[in-house]
């Protein structure tokens, strides 16, 4: 039996344990539909939600497994059941050039109007 913090940061969902924690204690993590804490136990066949901006990815415990391992047998532990990643989430931010120098009204006003803010 493992720990849901646990095992997130063991199938390398989350970076940290503590990030790991932070998640489930946030309810952004469920556990069988039902919003745990961080000490609930995972066994095989749970299903865990995990719920960011845009997205939740939902993974099937294939093997509650306790301590952090490469990314190949990381993947082995769980059954990926989510829908593919929206695009959007993964298009590039738009950057402006080192050294152009401060925005222009017209460069402001541009900016303002791709971010969806109305002109004023």
């Amino acid at each position: 039996m493992t720990r849901i913090d646990v095992w997130l940061w063991s199938v390398r969902a989350f970076k940290t344990r503590s990030m790991a924690t932070t998640a489930v204690k946030g309810g952004h993590i469920r556990l069988n539909d039902d919003p745990v804490k961080p000490a609930k136990t995972v066994k095989p066949g749970d299903r865990v939600t995990i719920h960011t901006p845009g997205w939740d990815r939902v993974l099937e415990v294939v093997d509650p497994i306790s301590r952090r391992v490469g990314a190949p047998l990381a993947v082995k532990a769980y059954r990926d059941l989510s829908l593919p990643r929206p695009e959007y989430l993964s298009a590039p931010v738009a950057r402006r050039d080192r050294g152009a120098g401060r925005p222009t009204k017209k460069d402001r006003r541009d900016i303002e109007a791709l971010r969806g803010r109305e002109n004023r």
